[in-house]
């Protein structure tokens, strides 16, 4: 599946606001890696080469063990009618790490843009999500376990630091730096146990962005969703309660 995009600006600048939404926006950018008829693989997994092939790379050492219930809590292809599922991973021109603020107090906001929501994760599976519904949406969603009281610091931690960072704040990342203006908390309703929303106005590289951001916790899982419109920067994104829906009910599901 396809998904068409305008863009008003390059797409890899969208990737230079600090490890912003990860795989979400080659998901909704109109790039389509799969061979033709084929259906992407819901787990974004590459073809295996075949190993003791002439010339044919080392086989790569077996990947740590994942969470299996964590796993089971992501979305997949298939789970959203309307939508482009992807965890072939972050965006490779993203850059890693979690981004450092300039202001203590909005650390947390900080982390939240990273490859993780909270260095206090104990593991973390992320998806991109494009709209076929609404051309250009990207969606960032991960799922990451935490003891239960570090889940719920974290959003404790949140909550206050979009009440005391409203003027916004500078977040750096591998010498990459992004601008995260007027951030201002929303109302918007989930199934989880806390909920967290706000807007904020994403700047970097000349290029600026509305995005809407949503964390819930449930139990020890806290669940990151973030949205804005790669075709048209200057259009405000929403993230669809279809989708926080569906994360949901699967996060309490896989337990």
């Amino acid at each position: 599946m396809r998904i068409t995009a305008r863009f008003t600006a390059p797409a890899t600048r969208f990737a230079l606001l600090p490890a912003l939404l990860l795989g979400a926006v080659a998901c909704g950018s109109g790039t389509d890696t799969s061979a033709p008829g084929k259906t992407p693989d819901p787990k974004g997994s590459a073809a295996a080469r075949p190993s003791g092939a002439p010339g044919a790379p080392a086989a790569p050492a077996a990947p740590k063990a994942k969470d299996a219930s964590l796993e089971g809590a992501a979305l997949v292809q298939g789970d959203l009618a309307g939508y482009q599922i992807s965890a072939q991973g972050k965006n490779p021109n993203a850059p890693d790490g979690q981004p450092q603020a300039d202001k203590k107090a909005c650390q947390p906001l900080a982390d939240i843009m990273g490859d993780k929501p909270d260095p206090a994760a104990h593991e973390t599976v992320n998806r991109g999500i494009g709209s076929q519904k609404q051309v250009g949406l990207a969606v960032s969603a991960s799922v990451s376990s935490y003891a239960e009281a570090e889940a719920k610091r974290v959003v404790a931690r949140l909550r206050e630091a979009v009440a005391a960072c409203g003027t916004g704040f500078t977040a750096t990342v591998e010498k990459q730096t992004g601008r995260y203006r007027d951030v201002k908390a929303v109302p918007y309703k989930t199934a989880g146990e806390e909920t967290v929303s706000w807007t904020t106005t994403a700047t970097a590289e000349g290029v600026s962005a509305p995005v809407h951001l949503v964390v819930v916790r449930q139990g020890d899982r806290v669940v990151r969703l973030m949205a804005l419109n790669v075709a048209a920067a200057d259009q405000k994104a929403l993230v669809p309660q279809e989708i926080a829906d569906k994360q949901l009910e699967k996060v309490k599901k896989a337990g």
